[in-house]
């Protein structure tokens, strides 16, 4: 296929892949670590139970943990190891086809309803929060953001003539998504457990 039909990726976004892989990785990694220890002892008690609102036991122990019949940790470490290989061929000099580019945004895309889903079932079903499925969740937000925008200004998702200076002006403000993302997620955890919030105050 000519070198016209790949399309590669800017620096910045290649350090982001890279970042935000390696970070999600790290938490999978050690969800995976803490579930084999609670598969080999019932009784472990993970480094992340601090209080009964921040416990990754409470969490482990679901039924959600495991929702395809393993733990979802392990589609972390696929998952968040092939983002890091796609960060380091971009910073190498890569270019990919169209289609790998779509590929890795159905990805991000499944990955962020994913954590989504996962969070509402922690904050309303569960009632605990797992530290390192936070960390999976604040990695997946710019992880999908800005693979969602580098597609549609590179093109790999078309974007209509009358939606273009929509597209230019999120890329101008790139910053406000993610950030209003996050905000609102830690509303949603301090309104869901502000009951308890407010005894240590």
């Amino acid at each position: 296929m000519p070198r016209s039909d790949t399309v590669g990726g800017s620096r910045r976004l290649a350090w982001l892949l890279l970042v935000t892989g390696a970070v999600g990785l790290a938490a999978s990694v050690e969800l995976t670590l803490d579930k084999l220890r609670l598969l080999q002892n019932p009784s472990y008690v993970p480094s992340c139970n601090i209080n009964p609102i921040i416990s990754c036991g409470s969490v482990m122990r679901s039924s959600q943990a495991a929702v395809f019949g393993f733990p979802n940790s392990l589609i972390g470490l696929v998952c968040f190891g092939v983002v890091i290989a796609v960060g380091a061929g971009l910073l190498a000099g890569a270019a990919y086809r169209r289609w790998f580019w779509l590929g890795l945004q159905v990805g991000v895309v499944f990955g962020t309803g994913f954590v989504t889903w996962l969070m509402t079932q922690t904050l309303y079903s569960i009632g605990a929060l797992c530290p390192y499925c936070i960390v999976v969740w604040s990695a997946m937000i710019p992880l999908f953001w800005y693979t969602t925008l580098h597609n549609l200004r590179s093109g790999v998702i078309p974007v209509p003539r009358p939606l273009r200076p929509a597209v230019r002006e999120l890329a101008r403000y790139h910053w406000a998504v993610p950030v209003l993302w996050y905000a609102v997620i830690a509303l949603l955890i301090l309104d869901r457990f502000w009951y308890y919030w407010r005894t240590l105050i």
